[in-house]
């Protein structure tokens, strides 16, 4: 199916919108973000390895994925609001619970499934709903959308630093849940909609888009958001246990994180305002940004051998600026491949099929760090995922071809 460009509106009531996914963002991947304070906490307190406490990260983020696909097809069915609410009360409901685990298990459970399941439950449809008030702006909309995510970064990493010394983990998790309800009335902001109770089995199909998994762009984007989804977590799950191995305090190892999520912001907001001016094609944008990323996230590790806080912040803060940067753009290309009126269930599918990559790359980094005992040889392989997704994008259809995304949409 051939895709078309749509005209939208370009703001009104759309940009309430922009705000209320600003606050669910902070809400949602902020609180990932911090999880790396959280994961030297439970090393320390359960005794087990890097590796099984990086589980409680990865499962999170992969269950929030796979869900989405549920969450855009309930969001196509019965509307976004009910569905985002919804997420809202399980993503605080599973940080609460996380609060009185006694077993790493418990975590898994909590923390992992009921949260990533909230999670997954809040993104796609919040995301689809912001996308379809916006055309021109679009990328801009969600650069600003998504800039709360180093926001949050930036705040939260000394915050939840503060909170463990002052109320222990279960405590900071209590705090975070209570936070997290907050995304209840930014889900109420969506307009209702009104849907007829539909046969689920007869209508499947197209409320989840299956149709895009027979188009070779969408595909090619999906296998490299995958590659990029295995590396992208995993500085701001493991940056502060690695600041800590460089001998660094803990609060200088949290900043690290916090000066990160300040680049990020700035970043977010550069590659919106840079990529909606059009001078280059999309495409090209986002896979300058992957390996962009990747060597930064290679230069980690490198900039902790000089021993320098000042080096290994400079270093940090690169890293935010290219993550920002990258961040919106794989969902901003996604309506010029498949669609405004499929976005939603696309959306979805791109997170459920990339979420298997998800659930191993943190693991993964922390499989390395047991067996070599750092994190080095973990964050080069991140890099690496990142600067294959990349080169993987190069083989989208006419990748090579010149001319304006609009022209070159009807091909393919």
């Amino acid at each position: 199916m051939k895709a078309s460009p749509v005209e939208g509106p370009d703001g009104g009531w759309g940009w309430v919108l922009v705000a209320a996914l600003f606050v669910c963002n902070t809400l949602v991947f902020g609180l990932m973000r911090v999880f790396g304070i959280f994961f030297v906490e439970f090393v320390h307190y359960f005794g087990e390895s890097a590796q099984a406490i990086s589980w409680i990260s990865s499962i999170g983020v992969a269950t929030q994925q796979f869900f989405s696909t549920v969450g855009a097809a309930l969001g196509n069915a019965y509307g976004a609001r009910v569905v985002v609410m919804a997420g809202g009360f399980l993503t605080g409901l599973g940080l609460i619970l996380a609060s009185q685990a006694t077993a790493v298990f418990h975590l898994y459970l909590t923390m992992g499934v009921i949260t990533g399941l909230g999670w997954g439950l809040v993104f796609a449809p919040m995301m689809a709903t912001v996308m379809a008030h916006f055309t021109r702006r679009r990328t801009m909309a969600l650069g600003l959308s998504l800039s709360s995510i180093g926001l949050s970064a930036f705040a939260y990493n000394p915050l939840f630093q503060l909170l463990i010394e002052s109320y222990t983990w279960r405590g900071a998790l209590l705090i975070a849940g209570a936070l997290a309800f907050n995304i209840i009335p930014c889900g109420a902001l969506i307009g209702p909609q009104k849907h007829s109770v539909p046969s689920m089995l007869q209508r499947v199909s197209s409320y989840m888009a299956l149709s895009v998994l027979l188009e070779r762009p969408y595909i090619t984007l999906v296998l490299a958001t995958s590659f990029m989804n295995a590396g992208f977590f995993v500085p701001y799950i493991h940056l502060v246990a690695l600041g800590r191995g460089a001998r660094f305090s803990d609060y200088q190892a949290a900043f690290l994180v916090s000066s990160a999520g300040i680049a990020d912001i700035v970043g977010r907001l550069f590659s919106g305002w840079f990529t909606d001016l059009g001078y280059f094609r999309m495409i090209h944008v986002l896979t300058t940004w992957a390996m962009l990323l990747g060597l930064s996230i290679a230069l980690l590790p490198v900039s902790t051998l000089t021993g320098s806080y000042l080096v290994v912040t400079v270093a940090s803060v690169l890293y935010g600026f290219c993550s920002g940067a990258l961040t919106a753009l794989p969902f901003s290309i996604l309506p010029q491949i498949v669609g405004v009126g499929r976005v939603m269930g696309a959306l979805g599918l791109l997170q459920m099929l990339e979420s298997g990559a998800g659930l191993l790359g943190t693991p993964l980094s922390g499989y390395l760090r047991d067996i070599t005992g750092e994190f080095f040889i973990s964050f080069l392989v991140a890099g690496s995922f990142l600067l294959v997704a990349g080169l993987i994008l190069t083989t989208q259809p006419h990748f090579f071809s010149q001319g304006c995304e609009e022209e070159l949409l009807c091909c393919y």
